[in-house]
């Protein structure tokens, strides 16, 4: 797989504050090389940041405690039913296949090594129509049918694809590329463009509900709801891009976003205004 830049995806974590050897506490202004953002689901709440060393859980005052092992998870995503998926490499090398949690990250089970493994997925999501339906970024699209235990080969991705998302119907997917914003109607064997070519996309997300979020680099941060209309939402990174975003509930009031430079941004009210986390 040929990358724009470094693909960095989701990963949640153990519950908050959990107890952890090597835990410790820092402002999240001090992490680096961010992987990725999620809002974990009740009974263990909070928000997650992924690192090249761990997983971090951060407070609403914006301190950050890791929580993890120091490994290097990829490829989060969250299931309708809460269960937790990720991919990526453990700290002694080589590639962890595909790992799932169903205790809000506290333990972790390896469930499978995908297609041609093990994997190191980059990019993963779960379908929010059917939580059995998962797709992964490795080289090509890869399809699971049956929650992660298998998996098969769909088709090549888009060239230079940056990040993944299923959309809110069965087979619908989209890529975010260095060529613009992609749309696959048949789990990722075939391909057409939204929008417009030549600008690349390093961030698309769906939500619960339904709206589609796409990050252009130079025009800013899109969504489109589920009445297909698109529209901007000013986000105060300048040069910077956005590599990662999350909604916290269902009506898109509560967003997070994460750049390039390791920015952590936060909104309650669906993006008209934004600060850094925690403050």
């Amino acid at each position: 797989m040929k990358n724009w830049i470094s693909p960095l995806i989701l990963i949640a974590a153990a519950p908050f504050w959990a107890s952890h050897a090597h835990a410790e506490t820092v402002d999240v202004s001090e992490l680096s090389h961010i992987h990725g953002v999620a809002f974990l689901p009740e009974p263990w709440s909070g928000i997650a940041l992924a690192t090249h060393n761990g997983v971090y859980l951060v407070n609403k005052d914006g301190q950050a405690k890791l929580a993890s092992a120091p490994d290097d998870f990829m490829g989060f995503s969250i299931a309708p039913d809460g269960r937790l998926f990720a991919s990526g490499h453990p700290a002694s090398g080589g590639n962890i296949g595909v790992i799932s949690s169903t205790d809000g990250g506290a333990t972790w089970s390896h469930i499978s090594d995908g297609a041609d493994g093990p994997v190191d997925f980059h990019a993963m999501s779960v379908s929010q129509v059917n939580p059995s339906l998962i797709y992964g970024l490795y080289g090509g699209v890869q399809m699971s049918m049956d929650g992660g235990a298998s998996w098969v080969e769909r088709g090549p991705a888009p060239e230079q694809t940056i990040d993944i998302t299923a959309g809110s119907s069965e087979g619908q997917l989209f890529a975010g590329t260095t060529d613009g914003l992609m749309q696959s109607s048949d789990h990722g064997v075939t391909w057409s463009r939204i929008g417009p070519a030549g600008v690349p996309v390093t961030a698309v997300y769906m939500d619960t509900e339904g709206s589609l979020y796409a990050y252009y680099v130079g025009a800013g941060l899109l969504r489109r709801g589920i009445d297909g209309k698109w529209e901007e939402i000013s986000v105060p990174v300048g040069e910077d891009v956005v590599l990662h975003l999350a909604a916290g509930n269902s009506d898109g009031d509560d967003l997070v976003a994460v750049t390039q430079k390791g920015n952590v941004l936060a909104s309650m009210n669906g993006g008209e205004s934004w600060a850094p986390f925690g403050q």
